[in-house]
């Protein structure tokens, strides 16, 4: 008996209009009965996920008191004592 051991493929695919994924993958294993598992995930375009959220209710402006880089010392100097 040969032992083969589990391929991991990932690979994109189009459905047709019909909603069939034809597949057709070769593989280094033997002829036989083999388990297949499939996740189907839809690729989604980074110009459609940039249109699913607006942003602009997050952007605005900082009026800062003070001198920031004395700030920012301060707290980097906050983190060295956490250790």
């Amino acid at each position: 008996m040969a032992f083969h051991t589990m391929q991991s493929i990932i690979l994109t695919g189009k459905i047709d209009a019909d909603g069939h994924l034809r597949l057709d993958v070769l593989t280094s294993l033997v002829s036989g009965d083999v388990e297949v598992k499939m996740t189907i995930q839809p690729i989604q375009s980074e110009q459609s996920f940039a249109a699913t959220y607006d942003f602009s209710d997050l952007a605005g402006t900082l009026n800062w008191q003070g001198d920031s880089v004395v700030a920012q010392r301060n707290l980097r100097d906050e983190w060295g004592t956490v250790l």
